[in-house]
This record gives C-alpha cells, sequence and structure tokens, in this order.
C-alpha cells in the first residue's frame, strides 16, 4: 500500500479531494489532503503567503510519514511539489502531476499561464485593490474550471473558494537535477481542461521528461467529475 499526499491548486483547499481521499482509504492506501497556507480553513494572512511557505507545509506533512511518499499536485500546485520535491527527494517516491504547472528552474505559474492563450483563468482573473490576491470572476468559474462536474458539486465548491495569494504564482521555481531530477515523475492530462489548456499541459511535459503520461477525459477537476478514474491512474502509478 502506498502513501499519497494530495496537494490542492488555486483558490481551493484540502476540501477538493475529499472523493479521492475517501477511495484511496477505501482501497486500503494512506491518503491526506492537507490545505495550503491561507487556502481552505487555514488562516495564514494573505501577505504573509510566500512560495517558501506553501513548499514548508508539504515538506512538514512529507516528515510527518514514515516512508516516502506519492506526491500529487493538481493545477498551481505543480510548482509547489516540484519544490517540495526540491526540499524533500528522499521524502518523495514519486511526483504526480494533475494538468498541473510542471515547471523548468527559473519558471513562475504565471509566466507559463499567460503563454496559455486558450486559457479562461487568466482572462477572468480579478485582483484585489491591494493586488496580493486574486480571485475568479464568478461567471467563469463553472466553464474554466467545472464543465464536467455535477451541479452540486460546482455549488459546494463555489461556496468555498478563496483568495488565491499572488506572490508564489510570480515566484520563479528552483530546481536542480540533483535533487528534484532524480525524483520520478508522471503526468495526468485532462483533455477537455479549460483551465490549464491540453495543448499548454502537452508543452510542459514534453519539456521535461516524465516516466509516463497517462490521460482523463474530463475537465480540470477530476477530483469532482471522475473520481473512479483519477484513483485508478494513481493507484495504478503507485503500484
Amino acid at each position: 500500500m502506498s502513501a499519497f499526499l494530495l496537494i490542492h491548486g488555486a483558490w481551493h483547499g484540502g476540501w477538493c479531494w475529499h472523493k479521492a481521499v475517501a477511495r484511496l482509504r477505501a482501497a486500503g492506501h494512506c491518503a491526506a489532503a492537507p490545505d495550503l497556507p491561507s487556502l481552505g480553513r487555514d488562516r495564514t494572512p494573505i501577505e504573509n503567503v510566500t512560495l517558501g511557505s506553501w513548499t514548508d507545509s508539504v515538506c512538514a506533512q512529507l516528515d510527518a510519514h514514515a516512508e516516502p511518499a506519492v506526491l500529487v499536485g493538481h493545477s498551481r500546485a505543480g510548482a509547489v511539489i516540484s519544490a517540495a520535491a526540491e526540499a524533500r527527494p528522499e521524502k518523495v517516491r514519486l511526483l504526480v502531476y494533475l494538468a498541473a504547472y510542471l515547471l523548468d528552474d527559473g519558471e513562475s505559474v504565471s509566466q507559463r499561464a499567460l503563454q496559455d492563450t486558450h486559457s479562461l483563468v487568466v482572462p477572468n482573473m480579478v485582483s484585489s485593490a491591494d493586488r496580493k490576491s486574486c480571485t475568479l470572476r464568478e461567471s467563469a468559474v463553472r466553464e474554466a474550471l467545472y464543465g464536467q462536474c455535477a451541479d452540486e458539486d460546482v455549488i459546494l465548491a463555489q461556496s468555498l473558494l478563496a483568495p488565491e495569494a499572488v506572490a508564489p504564482l510570480t515566484t520563479p521555481l528552483h530546481t536542480t537535477a540533483a535533487n528534484f531530477g532524480r525524483v520520478p515523475r508522471v503526468y495526468i492530462e485532462c483533455r477537455r481542461d479549460r483551465a490549464v489548456s491540453l495543448d499548454e499541459q502537452r508543452r510542459m511535459h514534453a519539456a521535461i521528461a516524465c516516466r509516463q503520461i497517462l490521460s482523463l477525459d474530463t475537465d480540470h477537476s477530476p477530483f469532482f467529475s471522475a473520481p473512479d478514474a483519477l484513483v485508478a491512474h494513481l493507484v495504478s502509478v503507485a503500484a
């Protein structure tokens, strides 16, 4: 059995993984989905949030596990799991990028996102007055993030989405071949994604080699729209 640590994407919290966590645990695996600082139930002030603080929070979770974990990152959490693997390569058995930002050394999430002309996220982002956080325009949430999700999941998600700190999005990721480069990687594409377009996903995993590429015929949020298929992929790659 494997230990899974599931890291959420922008505006979300650990709550978005509840279907996946339940299925993984039912199959006998250890699974946890923590909130990153300032998101979900975490009350860290947004002005204190950095890519480093997100990375530290994931590393603390990794350190709490006796065995190396399968570290899964959704969307912008791709940058977070890469940073955690750079800091704790010995604690990560496998990196799984779920429609996620798989960045090269020196790249930032915002840099890649701005190049994705097919994404519905960037043109619908709304900055706070102090420009320290951003939200997604409510009228675009469903189409951008939850195109194939059930109404009840969308309503729940919309009630729980929280402002996202901007600082981590604009911070360049720093990785090395000696640390990040030694951890195996798997990429799971979401073929109907309107947040991180399929073209952009494929550009990223073509540039940074992955051990395996898998696909889901889903929107950006398969943890809601296709949890059984998603968990089947996670269990398969961890085997």
